[in-house]
């Protein structure tokens, strides 16, 4: 077996340990529900998996729910509970739509009543009660993900736009009580970023989110701009949160899998934030300085870069640090660089992620293409397609942010 196949196991045995469904259960297994209503919903890119989990453990006790995931993420029926799917990461009429039904079943809820709200990376998109124009928010969003904002930039933003954000789904569900399971895929798991924090108070403030706005130079209405201004809850009642997951879990979930594979591994950081094209590079000259290495060693890297969109091509930030790596390994014997998006989407392709080796750049040149024009032109998926070296998993029914592994075999 090459690096290639290492990296095949390890993807594979790191997706599986990051599953939400043990962790979903060890909650509900500690806790329990008065003798009111209780109404689940679930939201995010892994709705489906923590709904399965939590109906597996509650089921008839469950009164009503809904679950609402991205396009193709839903896995089939769940008992009563509705699956709604939507956009992402631009919310749409189904997000729209299903974020009412939602509103609906948790609409005059009294003290004795309970909602359990399980929440995944990707609920500021899937769920959403805009307070601008539908085509004004995507808009304001499309803005936001080709500017090179951070999540947190784009959801102090996001949240004063929304009603159901920085913990007004909180203020409608009240006087229940709120149980709430996070899945984080925000570095540092701050609760109040998580899928802009709909039952979490808002630490961002007014000031933050005019700055940000004018930092990446928005285009925003006269409307936008006064909500802008409007600061969020600070203080919820009767909400409790339980974070079962987060990329720190990935990252040594990742490494452990490099040791089965004789690798000894080094967790780098969990906390990544740069240009993905910029932690492609790092990582590379990581590779370059390890060649003399006389064992098999891995460098990890957990977190989520940004990509600043200055091409017309296609890719997501994981596709694109894998082909900047690319051209940094070039030439290295027995070196592979792999990053990918945990919940198996790397921005809008099929694809998970990137996976290069020392001769992928060279293959490509073979082949008529040019890596680096490829990178200029962030055009990452058509380059790295061409070449093999597209992760595709499709969707994990997890979401815990992104790892970048570096593997040097001797």
């Amino acid at each position: 077996m090459g690096v290639r196949e290492d990296c095949g196991y390890i993807i594979g045995e790191a997706i599986r340990a990051v599953q939400p469904d043990a962790a979903v259960r060890r909650v509900l297994a500690e806790r329990s529900f008065g003798p009111g209503r209780l109404v689940m919903i679930a939201v995010g890119k892994a709705a489906w998996s923590m709904a399965r989990a939590a109906w597996d453990c509650l089921e008839s006790r469950v009164d009503d729910g809904i679950v609402i995931t991205k396009y193709g993420h839903s896995r089939g029926p769940i008992g009563p509970l509705r699956i709604r799917e939507a956009g992402h990461p631009v919310p749409d009429g189904n997000t729209f739509a299903a974020t009412r039904e939602a509103l609906t079943l948790t609409a005059g809820l009294r003290e004795e009543d309970t909602v359990l709200f399980l929440l995944s990376g990707g609920g500021s998109a899937l769920f959403e009660e805009p307070l601008v124009p539908p085509e004004e928010l995507r808009d304001i969003t499309e803005q936001l993900l080709s500017s090179g904002a951070d999540i947190v930039a784009m959801n102090t933003i996001r949240k004063r736009l929304s009603a159901v954000k920085g913990g007004r789904f909180a203020l409608h569900c009240a006087p229940a009580r709120v149980c709430v399971i996070i899945l984080s895929d925000i570095v540092g798991d701050p609760l109040d970023m998580i899928a802009s924090g709909p039952v979490s108070p808002d630490s961002s403030t007014a000031a933050q989110a005019r700055q940000a706005a004018e930092r990446y130079g928005l285009r925003l209405s006269p409307r936008a701009l006064a909500l802008l201004d409007a600061e969020t809850p600070k203080v919820l009642e009767r909400v409790e949160t339980h974070v079962t997951g987060s990329v720190r879990e990935l990252c040594r979930a990742a490494a452990r899998a490099c040791e089965e594979r004789g690798y000894r591994p080094m967790i780098l950081t969990d906390s990544l934030t740069c240009e993905a094209r910029q932690a492609g590079s790092f990582l590379a000259a990581i590779a370059r300085c390890h060649q003399d290495s006389g064992e098999s060693v891995a460098f990890l890297a957990g977190g989520e870069t940004v990509v600043h969109l200055r091409g017309t091509g296609k890719g997501g930030r994981n596709q694109e640090l894998a082909l900047a790596a690319a051209l940094g390994i070039d030439g290295l014997r027995d070196t592979a660089v792999f990053s990918l998006g945990s919940d198996g989407t790397d921005g809008p392709t099929d694809a998970a992620g990137g996976l290069v080796t020392g001769e992928t750049a060279e293959a490509l040149r073979a082949l008529g293409a040019d890596p680096l024009a490829a990178l200029a032109d962030n055009d990452s998926y058509h380059a790295l397609e061409r070449c093999g070296g597209l992760i595709r998993t499709g969707p994990t029914g997890t979401n815990v942010n992104d790892v970048a592994v570096v593997l040097i075999r001797r």
